[in-house]
């Protein structure tokens, strides 16, 4: 209940205190001046009826403004805290709701970018697996046609890590050999044998050589750029 309408309806029973106030006095009047001796002599105290009754009325008008005035600021308190209350949970539940959003925006920006890194390393696969096939083996090669060789299996942003790489590996020599440890090849695997992996013919088709390379890179530094980085703080790979 609103605090107006308290006091609107004390105001109400004011009024009614008062008809009746005068009703009762319109009562004295014709009853005598005994009832109230009566009353007073029972009480042996001064009682309400001793009061004037304007001055009653008075009274009890402005008892019920107080009860009026305090239940009007309860109902305000109240419905203050009610007000608080309803805001506080729903901002509980705008926070929940905006962590939801995030965590879930967080799952598919981390999907996507799986999503492309798998699809990479696919396209890298594929084209590793395929390309030593679709290249003619010869008798011998010059350095630019293993170099053109790599191109076409090397991506494109990882070219020049892994040329950094064979460069000082075997100078782009297939069939380079470390006297000390036996590596082999253009990327020095030791053993040589373990190109064997990428196709038999590891000792004679760089195609192959640079197939397990790219791959062993890839598997173990992430790219060549990585393996590349490596090296330059390690002096191998």
């Amino acid at each position: 209940m609103s605090g107006n309408l308290v006091r609107e309806l004390a105001v109400v029973s004011a009024t009614a205190v008062t008809t009746v106030g005068a009703v009762v006095g319109v009562g004295q009047s014709s009853t005598g001046q005994a009832v109230n001796d009566a009353e007073t002599t029972a009480s042996g105290s001064t009682l309400l009826a001793d009061i004037p009754m304007g001055q009653q009325a008075r009274i009890q008008t402005a008892s019920l403004t107080q009860q009026a005035d305090a239940q009007s600021i309860a109902a305000d308190n109240s419905a203050r805290v009610t007000a608080a209350e309803a805001a506080r949970k729903q901002a509980a539940r705008d926070a929940i709701a905006k962590q939801k959003e995030a965590e879930r925006k967080k799952a598919e920006r981390k999907k996507a970018e799986q999503d492309a890194k798998d699809r990479q390393e696919a396209q890298q696969a594929e084209r590793s697996s395929t390309s030593s096939s679709t290249v003619a083996p010869q008798s011998s090669y010059t350095v630019a046609q293993v170099q053109a060789i790599a191109r076409q299996m090397v991506p494109g942003d990882q070219f020049q890590c892994f040329s950094n790489i064979v460069d000082h590996e075997s100078g782009w020599n297939h069939k380079a050999v470390n006297p000390s440890s036996g590596a082999y090849g253009l990327v020095q695997a030791y053993p040589g044998s373990k190109m064997s992996s990428a196709g038999a013919d590891w000792q004679t088709n760089p195609a192959t050589q640079i197939k397990w390379g790219l791959n062993y890179m890839n598997d173990r530094y992430g790219s060549p750029c990585d393996a590349w980085a490596f090296w330059q703080a390690n002096g191998s790979y």
